[in-house]
């Protein structure tokens, strides 16, 4: 039980018990004015209806209160989880979009590469062409200083 509970359990017991106590001298008819009329009634009674009417007014506010705060705490919650949903659907198309995105540079990085692989494998490629022609220039070059040796020790040194 919270403290204003109890406070307040407290206060209407204390008020119970008075009321108890002093029953007979608050049932005690007197001449009460109603400023147009005069009307014999018990005061205490009068003024504990009072009390009782007060009491009760309050307790309708509270209650009024607790229930205009119950129903705009639900509207806030289906606002919440309306904005929710909202973001949740934008965040998905982010996503996909990111997607695709990356899937669009992928490709990019992807053809990029196979030219460049291509672009390199023409170089080499050339590059083993003119090897190849170097080595057969040598080649014929190699093959003919041994052919002129070979001559050379062949002859005679005399002739």
């Amino acid at each position: 039980m919270s403290l204003r509970s109890l406070l307040f359990v407290i206060v209407f017991g204390a008020l119970a018990a008075f009321v108890a106590v002093n029953w007979a001298e608050l049932a005690r008819p007197a001449t009460l004015s109603l400023l147009f009329a005069e009307v014999q009634a018990p005061a205490g009674l009068v003024m504990l209806g009072f009390v009782a009417a007060v009491a009760a007014a309050f307790l309708i506010h509270v209650v009024y209160l607790l229930m205009s705060g119950l129903l705009e705490t639900r509207r806030h919650g289906k606002e919440l989880q309306t904005q929710r949903q909202l973001a949740d659907q934008a965040e998905a198309s982010r996503f996909t979009e990111l997607r695709g995105f990356l899937e669009a540079e992928f490709a990019r990085v992807a053809t990029r590469e196979s030219e460049r692989d291509a672009a390199l494998r023409a170089r080499l490629d050339e590059a083993e062409r003119r090897l190849q022609t170097a080595i057969e220039q040598q080649g014929d070059s190699l093959a003919a200083a041994v052919g002129e040796l070979a001559e050379r020790v062949e002859r005679p040194r005399g002739a």
